[in-house]
């Protein structure tokens, strides 16, 4: 990881409290501890054994698991600063980061709220505002319109007037959470709903704007920060265009390629932005860029916070853009920006499975084993448990090169060697975006991904497959961890077992042959990382959890005797109508039913959505039939639990 520091640092605080947890929060805290300042971290229940909470000089707990029982709370967190004597609270990014009643009950207690003033906040966290407040500041926006107190009817009239298609956008709140695109009028009605549910759930506020969809657009962020001496400086630009519904998956600094007179305007535009609110602090103004006519800026919003993609920046200035938060915070002056070197390119690893449409997985890490030479911001660590509560981000890799080329390659590497075992993740696929061609061609826009999905479901490798089956041989001794943390060992310890075979059940239900096996020395010692990039551990039901080049499986393993039995179960299925349970397709809460008991549907109609993570999946009807709902709003269920039955003549 590269060490970043920022000069002349002066924070003039004793003890921060750092109001956030998972990788921001232990971020903070790093540069904390490098400035001599104590930290104070803050845990929900469900946050008990986290990272964060250990590497703080000291922790509170603060309440449940829910956010809005804990992270949420402003009482419990400015209530825990008091106790603990903290003189300033950082606030992170996401929670309270953009909260106007955590600054000004920071201001009551008496306590620094490390971000921008009240003013700025409320011009520029909400959406609607920021976009009539920068108009008025020259600033060039989107065509669209503010449909807070507008009627149903008057939002169709408007939306027809701009032009489908639209996109559909929380006024509060940021991070792509609530947005919908609308094709034409028929499906305006449906998204309304949908933003406006996931808006109150996240922000607790429900206003929607509405703007004209810009069709290849590029997603280019500004860096700015401010003083209280009336300073406004611009670190460079980050490309931000390759996303998945409207979240950031690699992000890079400087953009890839855009014109020299482009970059001037938004450099200009962001700081005139900052200006207009008298902005103090670390914010970030986001524009969109036709990639089509990439002359063209329009200014979206403006997060008056950390950005989760401030390492890029972080690498090609030198800077600790922390350190500058606490100096500004403290009264300081900034610098005149220095020059950027370099590119750096970051991937955000999430616990998912982009086989199963990106849905979130959770689970006990059985192994995190981040790669050498890069930098690494992980939220966990061996041990850690990821739950359905909060983000699935759990780690970023951030590479650095001279050049972008180069700095790509670092990255795929990076991920090729990156081992997280007990969930799923979407590493294999961040090295398929690394070495897209047109990534690596720097043609971008954020509908990018999309054209890459769905993506096909990859076998394990037969060296996955003889992995997993010599840990299976092993039976209850390989829940020794010395057996297993280090793939070397396992190899090596476990190749002596019998040569018995081996069948392996996938999460698809596939049962498949593991090789004999082969090769390794007993007597070698164990390495300090997996050897050839395999892994293998295995979880508490007895599952075998293996890796290889960025690539996951989870492997069961089965008798001969149940292999037989599926055989056949999955013969007779072929012949046989599709079953008449629609099932949940990852653990969360059902936030909405969408039709009544005893209704008639359609295939495909939706039923239920379940919330996981802070997004949003709809249930469907597996056929066309007579709907019996089993759970109801504000119920959990379990990944795979039956949550409906559409009955036919023929199931009945």
């Amino acid at each position: 990881m590269t060490t970043t520091h920022s000069t002349t640092e002066d924070p003039s605080f004793d003890t921060v409290l750092v109001a956030n947890r998972g990788e921001i929060a232990r971020r903070i805290i790093r540069t904390l501890r490098r400035l001599g300042i104590r930290s104070v971290a803050v845990y929900s229940d469900a946050d008990a054994d986290a990272p964060h909470v250990h590497e703080a000089d000291e922790a509170v707990r603060i309440g449940a698991a829910p956010a809005a029982e804990s992270y949420l709370d402003i009482d419990a967190v400015v209530g825990a600063a008091r106790r603990t004597g903290a003189q300033a609270i950082h606030p992170g990014y996401g929670f309270l980061s953009e909260s106007v009643g955590l600054a000004d009950a920071c201001a009551e207690s008496g306590i620094v709220f490390i971000g921008p003033s009240t003013h700025a906040l409320q011009v520029m966290g909400d959406k609607a505002k920021a976009r009539d407040h920068v108009v008025r500041s020259g600033v060039p926006v989107v065509p669209g319109f503010d449909a807070r107190g507008l009627s149903e009817a008057e939002i169709a009239d408007e939306a027809e007037a701009v032009g489908f298609p639209l996109l559909v956008k929380p006024s509060a709140g940021g991070g792509g959470k609530g947005m919908e695109i609308v094709a034409d009028a028929s499906a305006l009605g449906a998204a309304l709903a949908s933003a406006r549910r996931v808006a109150a759930s996240a922000f607790g506020d429900d206003a929607l704007i509405l703007e004209r969809l810009i069709r290849r657009p590029r997603h280019i962020e500004v860096q700015v920060f401010g003083d209280v001496h009336g300073t406004v400086i611009a670190l460079g630009e980050r490309e931000c265009t390759l996303q998945r519904r409207h979240q950031k998956v690699i992000e890079e600094a400087p953009s890839a390629g855009i014109p020299e007179p482009t970059r001037e305007r938004l450099l200009e535009a962001a700081v005139q932005a900052a200006r207009s609110v008298s902005y103090v602090g670390a914010g970030t103004v986001e524009f969109l860029i036709d990639s089509d006519r990439p002359d063209e800026v329009f200014f979206i919003e403006m997060n008056t916070r950390l950005q989760v993609e401030h390492p890029v920046t972080e690498e090609v200035t030198g800077l600790d853009l922390v350190a500058l938060q606490l100096r500004v915070a403290a009264g300081g002056r900034l610098d005149p920006p220095p020059a950027v070197r370099g590119h750096a390119v970051e991937a955000r690893v999430y616990a998912e499975s982009p086989e199963r449409g990106f849905l979130p997985s959770t689970g006990r890490i059985l192994l995190f084993a981040p790669p050498d030479g890069v930098r690494v911001d992980a939220a966990v660590q061996t041990g850690s448990e990821v739950t359905g509560f909060y983000d699935p981000m759990i780690a970023k890799v951030i590479a650095v090169a001279p050049d972008r080329a180069t700095a790509l390659k670092r990255l795929d590497e990076a991920l090729r060697t990156t081992i997280v075992l007990g969930v799923d993740t979407n590493i294999a696929f961040l090295r398929r975006l690394c070495r897209d061609e047109r990534v690596v061609a720097g043609d971008l826009d954020t509908g990018l991904i999309e054209t890459l999905l769905p993506l096909p479901a990859e076998e394990p490798t037969p060296a996955m497959l003889t992995a997993a089956a010599a840990l299976a041989r092993e039976g209850e001794q390989g829940r020794d961890a010395a057996l297993f943390r280090h793939a070397g060992a396992v190899w090596r310890d476990l190749s002596r077992a019998a040569p018995r075979s081996v069948s392996l059940l996938t999460d698809r239900d596939e049962v498949l042959d593991a090789p004999s096996p082969h090769g390794g020395s007993p007597s070698s010692p164990a390495p300090e990382r997996p050897a050839d990039g395999i892994a293998a551990a295995l979880d508490d039901d007895g599952a075998i959890w293996v890796g290889e080049d960025g690539r996951t499986a989870r492997l069961r393993p089965i008798s001969r005797r149940d292999r037989m039995r599926r055989r056949l179960a999955a013969r007779d299925e072929r012949t046989a109508s599709a079953g008449p349970e629609a099932r949940a397709p990852m653990p969360g809460s059902v936030v909405a039913v969408h039709v009544t008991e005893g209704a008639s549907v359609a295939a495909g109609t939706p039923l239920i959505s379940i919330e996981a993570m802070k997004m949003e999946h709809p249930v469907t009807a597996p056929h066309d039939g007579v709907v019996r709902l089993l759970v109801g709003v504000g119920d959990q269920v379990r990944r795979d639990q039956a949550v409906a039955r559409v009955t036919t003549e023929e199931n009945r």
